[in-house]
């Protein structure tokens, strides 16, 4: 799934690596510079901290999520769908499990790995065939990314291979979530229609545009 072959490649390794050998946060970007045998100057020119090097690992997965993700069949229902994606998502990780685990129990706050997991959110949609646009699909993306949160933690203590307690804590919490899109949507519906009618109000107060005098001549279209 990684490209050894290039140094930003080397370097997710490397770090995935260090991070299943000893707790994430004694882990250091020189560190990670000598495991992937790179200088620092060639990490610096990829990444600035080691919260990019693990969003960078998160868009890695979303690359072979949606390479694979099936098309939606005619009829599965949504939470049918979006469980085969979540799940093709933990088969896509399975093998740096250890490495995440450190990970996560070191996680730190870090807006540039909080907005690659934001967007992996709605990508996951996306590949299941749900909207994922607009104030609908932030929404969906949010409700998301708490329920892959949850079953995440999950995961990361399941050892059996056929992944039962993960799949079946996906299935419980994606059945609450269903319950609750219907209201999810129905509210960014209503914003939508206020957000909507404001605009126009505003519109019809504001004064009709004069209209030009016959005589006057256009500005230049650029100067």
């Amino acid at each position: 799934m990684l490209d050894l072959c290039s140094p930003k490649g080397r370097i997710i390794a490397a770090a995935l690596r260090l991070a299943g050998e000893r707790p994430w946060r004694d882990v250091t970007l020189a560190d990670i510079a000598a495991a992937a045998d790179v200088n620092l100057n060639e990490v610096r020119r990829e990444f600035n901290s080691k919260a990019e090097i693990v969003a960078a690992f998160v868009r890695t997965v979303d690359d072979k999520v949606l390479s694979r993700a099936p098309k939606r069949a005619p009829g599965q229902s949504p939470r049918d769908a979006i469980f085969e994606v979540v799940m093709s998502r933990f088969d896509a990780m399975v093998s740096y499990k250890k490495a995440l685990e450190s990970i996560a129990s070191g996680w730190t706050f870090d807006p540039a790995l909080m907005r690659a997991l934001s967007q992996s959110q709605a990508w996951m949609l996306r590949a299941a065939g749900i909207g994922a646009e607009g104030l609908e699909g932030q929404l969906r993306a949010t409700g998301l990314g708490a329920v892959y949160g949850s079953v995440f933690r999950t995961w990361l203590k399941d050892d059996d291979p056929g992944l039962a307690r993960t799949m079946a804590a996906l299935d419980r919490r994606l059945r609450r979530g269903e319950q609750t899109l219907g209201s999810i949507d129905a509210f960014a519906k209503r914003v939508c229609d206020v957000a909507a009618g404001f605009s126009n109000a505003c519109k019809r107060a504001g004064t009709p545009a004069q209209p030009k005098a016959a005589d006057e001549t256009p500005p230049p279209a650029s100067l």
